[in-house]
Order: structure tokens, then sequence, then C-alpha cells
């Protein structure tokens, strides 16, 4: 992967294609998660792709301390700014979904359209659990082996099953995931209970947003059915799609029916003022 370096920050990214920008910005403890999406040809031949690894994952720079949502979308709009990208289709996935719609609060400019992949939101009426649900994570980090705690984490969201896909697919990505768990239990997970987001907020993005599930997620973990229906209820311009053989893996599992939609999104909100990948830089924002 190339290496940006962002005034003290260095992060890992790749790209692909040509076209209208389309930034990919990861969850928690598997930064490959996009990495199948690089070599879809319904995107590749008509969109110009990013991918990076967040703060904290691989060979992107680690730091020390809690790193708040607010701070990982200002990550990414550094990147795009290096990359002379004023202006990108935004997809995050589970955590990453929550970093996409803080940068399209904080810097709205830069956001043109919103794919969110089981964005880990806290704002519904199951917020209390959630957040308890996290602290128990942080403590069994703490008491017991990275990679158990791992695989207690992944299990209700991934099925039995995920381990020899991930082998498969994404090779070395559990080991990966074992060396940046400090990333997600000690610095990521306690600024996502503090998180302060809620449906209000949604209300606020007005950019036009595709919801994503996963076709076998509801049956793992409800709360994606909840956070589904939440985020086509609360946000101004949405439409859904429910990706056919997926769990919360989504893109790693069914990476071209990810691909197609996601191109079919982007076609249906194109730019109207794209020229090329070397997009004007933008000012809004930090």
């Amino acid at each position: 992967m190339e290496r940006a370096d962002l005034d003290g920050l260095t992060l890992e990214y790749e790209v692909a294609g040509h076209g209208e920008p389309v930034a990919f910005i990861h969850g928690a403890l598997i930064a490959e998660t996009f990495r199948p999406l690089l070599a879809e040809p319904a995107l590749t031949d008509r969109y110009h792709l990013v991918r990076y690894h967040r703060r904290g994952y691989a060979g992107s720079t680690h730091t020390c301390g809690p790193m708040t949502v607010a701070q990982h979308a200002a990550d990414c709009h550094a990147l795009l700014r290096h990359l002379g990208i004023g202006r990108a289709h935004i997809v995050g996935h589970s955590y990453g979904g929550v970093v996409a719609l803080q940068l399209a609060l904080d810097a709205p400019a830069v956001v043109h359209s919103l794919v969110l992949l089981e964005p880990a939101i806290v704002a519904n009426s199951g917020v209390q659990a959630y957040r308890e649900a996290l602290e128990r994570g942080e403590q069994r980090f703490r008491e017991a082996n990275a990679a158990q705690v791992i695989d207690e984490f992944f299990q209700p969201r991934f099925g039995s099953g995920y381990r020899a896909l991930l082998d498969r697919i994404l090779p070395g990505a559990f080991a990966q995931a074992v060396a940046d768990a400090g990333t997600w239990f000690e610095r990521e997970s306690p600024a996502l209970r503090e998180w302060d987001f809620g449906e209000a907020d949604l209300r606020r993005v007005t950019q036009p947003v595709l919801a994503v599930q996963g076709e076998e997620s509801a049956a793992l973990w409800p709360r994606f059915g909840e956070t589904h229906r939440l985020l086509l209820a609360s946000l101004p311009q949405s439409e859904g799609f429910i990706l056919p053989g997926a769990t919360h893996l989504l893109q790693t599992q069914n990476p071209r029916g990810m691909a197609e939609a996601l191109a079919a999104y982007f076609a249906s909100h194109p730019m109207p003022d794209h020229r090329s990948r070397r997009q004007v830089v933008d000012t809004d924002g930090p």
C-alpha cells in the first residue's frame, strides 16, 4: 500500500479505477474488509476507489489514548485533501459507518453521497444496552486472551463459519485483528460509548444515503434490523438495500453483489461537476 504523511500522521492507502471518487472507511478490527471491492469491474470501470487503514490499524500510525469518531473523520478528510479529492462518495462499514456520518456533518461539502453498511450507531432505544455490551467487551479484553475475545466479538456478528471465510478471502486478517485489538477495545470502543449522536443528528444529514443490511444479519443480532429501520425512518434522503447471502461481513462475503449495488447507487447520484480524479480541494472542515 502507499503511504500518506499527513502532518505527523501516516495512513496507508490503496487506489484503483478511474472516475468519480469513492472513499471506503473500514470498521473495527478487520482493516481489509473493502479490499475485495477494488477488484470488482462494476466499480473500477467507472469509479476512482480509495481504501485506507484507519489510524491504529496495520501500518498506519498507532497513537496512545482515546481516538474519537470526530478524529477519525478528520483523518479521512485529511487523506482526501492529500489526494486532491474535494468531494467523494463515502462508504462506511460498521464503526466506519459512524465515522462517515460524522464526516457528513463536520465537512458536508466533502460528502456527495453516503453508503452506510450496518453502521455501529448507538442512537436507538437500545442505546444503554449497547453501551453496556461495549463496556463488557472492553473488560473481557483486559481479562482474557485477545484472540478469544475477538472470536467472542465476531461470532454474533459474522456467524459461526466466519474464520474459514476470512482465511479464504482475506488471509492473515484474523491475525492482524489480534495484533490491532487494542485499537478497538482500548481506544475506539470507549470513544464510541461517549459519542454524542442521536436521531436529531441523523435528521441533519442532508446527503443522499443508501442504508445496507446483510440478508442474514438480523437473524444473528436483532440490533442490525433495528438500526436499519432507524436509518430509513430518520435520514431525510435514504433508501435501503438488503445484500443477499451476507452477514455483517457484507462486502467481504458478497463483493460482487455489493459492488453492483454501489455502482447502481452512485450512477443514480452522479457528481455533475466531476472533472477528473484530481478534484478542487474544498476548504470546509478541518
